[in-house]
């Protein structure tokens, strides 16, 4: 028997043994793969000797305070100020904790990038930043440009949210509009040395576009930007689109010498541990990748139908296969349930199953949040749509209404976790077990 412990739940499972609970089965691969995630698993082994001068810890994301708690754990107490979404701080000895909103900034993101620039300014050569980066990041470090509010961010944010755009479109507009991404949070440290511990959230995990890369060099610019609203018809502000065509183009290209990035955990990495306790489990595992994207509905029937056609070919007595997937898949919004991609995505695949017998899909994000709800994700098999009296136009309902949360709590199928104080983007498995 062995225990497997994640912040938010501990659970049991034997190896190797036959599938007895598919849901059991698909739930224990997700928390595999968040543990695999857990900066306290992977911090250490990334830290360089602590430095002799002056070391100044800065963060933001939702791994960031669970960051800081492990650089403690190495180092012993630290200064430094770090900021998370509410309610995913951790207790430091040294390092501040603050707490602001996410996915959309408020005043407390304002005021606590303000006072971490306020912090750095005066640092010199003999100084070192460790600086703590994962996804989130982006929403809470917030200063806007000169000639936008918090108002104008806060706009620019939910539109750009609700637009149905890959996460690395966004993340080339957000950097034109900020005082803190595409570097300028490096840039404002040195010229102390800044090396960058990075949790990847994004598909190919480029740092550029973790958190919106603020102590990476930019792939940005403003015309690449207004490019990139034009492609997706995202229409925002027309004071913000003026401020994007009369900004200097100068967006910083190149790290400074002695500045080193590093990423400690990647959607590679969790997909390889649940694939690892799969095969344990005596399932042929197909990855399907790691840097998957596109409508989370249109995905969630594409694999469905891919797992229908799996079934059809399988002898009775085949092993089980399991398809594994990551990436970061968006909804555009069309309709005003509460829904987020990773429901969205197994309420299609339900859809696209219609009861068959033998498959079962699980989708959650790593971060426990899929969306705005406080859900991680979802759970489907064969009587999804039929539970608790529910019927097939009732879920094809709720798809149209992007409502996917309400219907899983309805009937039964949700993921939650609370927060997992990591973020290694969406976790998707789809269970085919032989028919007879």
């Amino acid at each position: 028997m062995v225990a497997v412990t994640t912040n938010s739940a501990q659970f049991l499972f034997q190896m190797p043994q036959p599938i007895a609970d598919p849901r059991v089965f698909l739930t224990d691969l997700f928390h595999i793969a968040v543990q695999k995630a857990d900066p306290m698993e992977v911090i250490a082994q990334h830290l360089p000797e602590r430095p002799k001068g002056r070391l100044f810890v800065i963060g933001a994301g939702k791994a960031s305070a669970r960051m800081a708690e492990a650089v403690e754990a190495a180092y012993g107490p630290c200064e430094g100020f770090v900021i998370t979404r509410y309610g995913y701080a951790r207790p430091c000895q040294g390092i501040e904790i603050v707490e602001a909103a996410h996915p959309v900034p408020d005043q407390a993101g304002v005021d606590a990038t303000k006072r971490m620039l306020e912090l750095v300014k005066d640092l010199g050569p003999d100084d070192t930043v460790l600086a703590l980066i994962s996804g989130g990041g982006s929403a809470l470090l917030c200063a806007p440009i000169e000639g936008l509010t918090l108002e104008d961010k806060q706009a620019v944010n939910a539109t750009l949210l609700a637009s149905g755009a890959p996460i690395g479109d966004m993340n080339v507009v957000r950097p034109m509009l900020s005082q803190v991404k595409g570097g300028r949070l490096a840039a404002a440290c040195h010229p102390a040395k800044v090396i960058s511990l990075l949790i990847s959230d994004v598909p190919g995990d480029d740092p550029a576009e973790i958190a919106s890369g603020p102590t990476c060099p930019s792939k940005s610019s403003p015309q690449i930007a207004l490019e990139v609203l034009d492609r997706h018809g995202i229409v925002l502000d027309p004071k913000v689109t003026d401020l994007l065509k009369s900004q200097d183009p100068d967006p910083i290209t190149e790290m400074p010498e002695g500045d080193k990035l590093t990423i400690v955990a990647a959607p590679s990495q969790s997909l390889a541990a649940a694939a690892e306790l799969a095969e344990q489990h005596g399932c042929e595992v197909r990855l399907l990748g790691d840097a998957i994207e596109g409508e989370a509905r249109d995905l969630g029937a594409a694999q469905a139908q891919m797992a229908l056609d799996i079934q059809a070919k399988m002898a009775s007595d085949a092993k089980p296969v399991l398809l594994l997937s990551g990436g970061e898949c968006t909804v555009t919004r069309t309709g005003n349930g509460v829904g987020g991609p990773n429901a969205e995505y197994t309420l299609s695949v339900a859809l696209t199953l219609n009861g068959q017998s033998g498959i079962h899909a699980l989708a959650c994000d790593t971060d426990g949040v899929d969306g705005a709800a406080e859900v991680a994700g979802s759970y489907t098999g064969p009587t999804t749509l039929t539970d608790n009296g529910y019927s097939r136009e009732t879920a094809e309902t709720a798809l149209i209404e992007n409502d996917a949360h309400r219907y899983f709590d309805k009937v039964g199928g949700q993921i939650v976790t609370g927060p997992t104080l990591t973020n290694v983007n969406d976790f998707r498995a789809l269970l085919i077990l032989p028919q007879g």
